[in-house]
């Protein structure tokens, strides 16, 4: 069975400016569990982006890493060297290619002197509604038995997941809204209390934290809800 962690909240920094990325975690620091680097913030920011953001409390890159397992292998290689605390491919690249990431993953870290990070595969975009695409159960699963630690999973399918995967897997939910708040982009959302009960081990939020005049306030205040 894998622990619940204390602080259950990932911030999501999709912010451009690195500069403006670094003042956000240190306002964060102590409230946010994890500070999620994103794809905007990697491509503004590049790998001094986990660097400066590692002084502020545990990183997650989530660039959803999806190729040939060799090039994903080697990625998330260098990936695993920069002191990440989790990391995200697409469970869509199948099997071998989850199975390669976690070679990379371990390599990575084991060259660098790091623990190894938590490879998670994401099933479904929060942002898609789902139809005509894989089950997000068997994505999941197939994922897990080729070695992620877990997934990330959104709305409705988060209890289905957690079912089918038991306890012995992270299940991470993004689209994370708290109640009254504007969903924007995001179609499958939950609140953290509906996630949590759902059976999530951690929570992603972003704009409704850092587009906030109290950041530090609003993280805490989440997590509040879910103690």
């Amino acid at each position: 069975m894998i622990p619940r962690p204390d602080n259950p909240l990932i911030v999501a920094l999709d912010i451009s400016d690195l500069d403006s990325a670094e003042a956000m975690a240190e306002r964060l620091h102590g409230e946010a569990g994890v500070l999620k680097v994103g794809l905007e913030l990697f491509a503004a920011g590049g790998p001094e982006a986990v660097t400066r953001l590692r002084a502020f409390g545990p990183v997650f890159l989530d660039v959803k890493l999806h190729d040939i397992p060799n090039t994903v292998e080697g990625a998330a290689r260098n990936c695993a060297r920069l002191g990440i605390a989790m990391m995200t491919v697409h469970a869509l690249g199948g099997e071998a290619m989850v199975r390669a990431a976690v070679r990379g993953a371990i390599r990575g870290a084991d060259e660098a002197g790091h623990p190894i990070p938590t490879v998670l595969a994401v099933t479904v975009l929060s942002s898609l509604a789902g139809e005509g695409l894989a089950s997000p159960a068997s994505l999941a699963f197939e994922a897990v038995a080729a070695g992620a630690s877990g997934v990330v999973v959104s709305g409705e399918d988060v209890a289905q997941v957690r079912e089918v995967l038991g306890t012995n897997a992270c299940l991470v939910v993004p689209g994370i809204r708290p109640a009254g708040s504007n969903g924007h982009d995001q179609v499958r959302i939950l609140t953290p209390e509906e996630a949590v009960e759902r059976g999530a081990d951690y929570l992603v939020v972003g704009r409704p934290i850092t587009e906030s005049s109290d950041p530090a306030g609003v993280a805490r205040a989440i997590v509040a809800t879910v103690r």
